[in-house]
Formats: structure tokens, sequence, C-alpha cells
């Protein structure tokens, strides 16, 4: 169990979250955006350049087109009026494409429909349609924008066609294709957007996940840590109390177990919250976890015996397995046990060790009374530890009643099992 994992990083990584930066070494902005200056809106810009350039860019290429067209052409006053207006009017409705990317571009649209009615010897360069067209699409009004520019074109050619007004064919394909480019361009960028939204959600549920199984790793170390302590005090100390007066000497030893007993679950939960404070100096030399291994089996043994149940322990294997294959067998045994000593009422137990195809393979067995359900129906937080242990090591656990009495779990764990990446036990 890896209790010093490094958090993910929910940081300033191009989604805008705020995050502690001290710790990156491309600064303040680290992550995609700030060490590449890239994002999921593409290069890092900020939020009120995003709004004004567009307007200013429009509004500056329009009205210089008006002017350089207007001494080339006679019109009247009041229409070079009109068509300075119709340069501002566009650009000025860009200013909305933020919070209403439809309606701006509807508005655009319109501008510049009665901007080529008016005279279509003025061609400005309807910049601020190509932007609008790129805005709605990038900001996820697509329909707006393109229904916006079929419409736009039809009542421009139908109204030019019944007024008699002829167009030239360049400037007409020249826009027709910058629109066509810019709704392409916004397409793109809205694809992008889409999928480092689809990136941030997917960390996030691994983000989640991971502080999930955090819980589930701590909630199973202190369980079998605490669960067979506290048993076996609890027994012990009801021993005691019953000979206390009848046999002193027993209450004695009793005594003594429960003092060795409380002071070896200390150490372990000692051990346990070192780890989850990060206390020790060195990371590397700390231990992943309480230090368990099949070595610890017989004074397991010994204290289960003291509460009363008669325990034999069976070991047939060779060669010490991996650590992790120790640590999830000793806990498996030692939750075995403790449930054994609380809700069998059987007087004796049998802890045998064998190996089988590459695998090591323990069974614990009882004379208690079993259960009286289904397992799995009845399977409370100790057994699902321990099929958890089995199955992160790539192993499998079965519980079962025997007959005429009793009870057996049988757990097989490969003999070379290493934590897994999702978690160990």
């Amino acid at each position: 169990m890896n209790l010093r994992r490094p958090p993910l990083d929910g940081g300033r990584d191009g989604w805008g979250g705020a995050h502690d930066h001290r710790h990156h070494r491309h600064g303040p902005r680290s992550g995609w955006r700030g060490a590449y200056g890239i994002g999921p809106r593409g290069p890092f810009v900020p939020p009120q350049a995003r709004l004004w350039l567009p307007v200013i860019i429009s509004l500056v290429v329009q009205v210089v087109a008006v002017t350089v067209q207007l001494p080339g052409v006679s019109i009247s006053p009041e229409t070079a009026g009109l068509a300075y207006l119709f340069a501002v009017l566009g650009p000025c409705a860009l200013i909305a494409a933020r919070r209403f990317p439809g309606p701006a571009v509807v508005a655009v649209a319109v501008v510049s429909v009665a901007d080529v009615l008016l005279d279509p010897s003025i061609y400005a360069a309807y910049a601020s349609v190509l932007f609008a067209v790129c805005l709605a699409v990038v900001r996820g009004a697509g329909v707006w924008a393109v229904a916006s520019v079929v419409a736009g074109w039809i009542v421009a050619f139908v109204a030019s066609g019944l007024a008699g007004v002829g167009w030239e064919p360049v400037p007409a394909v020249l826009l027709t294709t910058g629109i066509i480019v810019a709704l392409g361009f916004g397409s793109s960028i809205r694809t992008r957007r889409e999928r480092f939204a689809q990136l941030r959600s997917l960390q996030s549920r691994r983000r989640i996940d991971a502080a999930q199984q955090e819980r589930v790793r701590i909630a199973r170390e202190l369980h079998d840590v605490l669960a067979h302590s506290l048993s076996s005090i609890n027994v012990q100390a009801g021993v005691g109390l019953h000979l206390l007066e009848s046999q002193p000497e027993k209450a004695g030893e009793a005594l003594a177990s429960i003092k060795a007993t409380s002071k070896q679950a200390l150490d372990e939960v000692r051990d346990v919250l070192g780890i989850l404070r990060g206390d020790s100096v060195d990371s590397a030399e700390a231990p992943l976890v309480p230090e368990a291994d099949l070595e610890s089996l017989p004074r397991l043994v010994e204290n289960i015996r003291a509460g009363g149940v008669d325990v034999e322990l069976d070991s047939q294997i060779g060669p010490a397995p991996s650590a992790a294959a120790q640590l999830a067998l000793y806990r498996i045994a030692q939750e075995s046990l403790t449930n054994i000593v609380r809700h069998s009422a059987a007087t004796k137990a049998h802890v045998e060790l064998r190996e089988s195809d590459g695998a090591i393979v323990l069974r614990v067995t009882d004379n208690g009374r079993g259960v009286t359900d289904d397992v799995d129906s009845v399977a409370g937080k100790g057994l699902l530890g321990m099929r958890e242990r089995a199955e992160l090591l790539g192993g499998h656990l079965e519980a079962v009643n025997l007959s005429p009495q009793g009870f057996a779990i049988t757990a097989t764990i490969p003999r070379s099992a290493r934590p897994s990446m999702n978690g160990t036990s």
C-alpha cells in the first residue's frame, strides 16, 4: 500500500484551476498553457484581449476599406455616411459575441446584407462577418452561424436581383471562401476545446478514483490492524476477570498478554499514521506498510490460543514468497482467526500453508457454527477486505461452510505477486 503516492496535478494546467505552483519547474503558469503557451483555447491570451481584439481588428479593417474605396465611386454623402455606419455597427455587434454568440452573428449578418444592398460598388472587407461566424462556432452556436450566412446570402442575391444590381464575382467568391474558412477554423477550435474538456473530466475522475482507492486502502489497513488486536484484548480481558479470584496467576498471564497485544497494535497504528503524515525524513527508506510477514504467523497463533481457541499451524512452503504476498497472506490469516474468535464459537482452528502451481494457498478452517445464510449476502468489511487483498495481487479467495459444521477461508496468491498499479494490499 503506497500511501506516499504524489497527488494528481489539479493545478493551472491550461484549464484555469487554482494550483500551488511552487513545485513546478515552469513557474506559475505550469502545465500545457504555462510551459508551452498553449491550452484548450489555444495560445494563452488574456480574456479581455480575446473579447476586444476581434472588435478592434474588424473595425480598423472595415473603416479603412470604406475610406479607400470612396474616392473611386460616385455616391451621395448620405450613402457614404451609411457605409461608414455599417462598417462600425458590425464590429460593435461583436462585443456581445461572448455571451450571445448566436444573436451576435445574426446582427452582423443583417448589417453586412444591408451594406451590400446599399451599394455593391463599395466593397468593405466584412471582417466582422468572418469573426462572428468563427466565434459563434467556437462558442457552440454553429447552427446560428450557418443559418445566418445562408439566409444572408439568399436575401442579398434575391434583393440584388429584384433591384437589378449586379455583383462583382471576385469579391463575392473571396467572401464566400473566407466564410467557409472561418467555419472550418471555428469548428477546429471547438473540437479541440471539447477534447480538452474530456481530458479534464477524465483527470477529475482519476483523481476521485485515486482518492477513493486511498480511503479504501487506509480503511482496510486500520481494520486489519485494530480488529484483531482489540478482539484479542477483549477476550483476554474477559478471561482475566473470570480467573482473577480463583486463579490469580492465570489472570496475570492474561494481563501480560493484553499488554503485549496492545503494544503491538499501538506500534502498527503508529506506523500507519506516520506513513500518512509523512513523518519519515527519507521516504524511500520508510516502510510502505506496517511490517508483517509469514514469520509472524506463530506469534499470531499464540495470541489466538490465549483467547481460548486451539489453533494448529501447518506450513509446507519452501522459500519465502514476495513481501506483498506475505503481507496479504498474513492479513488474511489474521482476519480469519479474528472472525473465528469473535463470531464462530469454535474451539479448534487449523491454519495451513502450501504451494500449488507457483502460488501460495492459505486455508483457515474451524469447527464453529459457520454462516447460516449465503456467505456473500452476509459478507462484512472483513471478508471484503480479504477478497480485495487477494484480487489486487492477482489471486482469489473463497469462503464456504463446512459439513457438518465449521467454516473455511481459502486464499490463493501468486508466489511472486507484486503490487498492482492501482493499489496494493
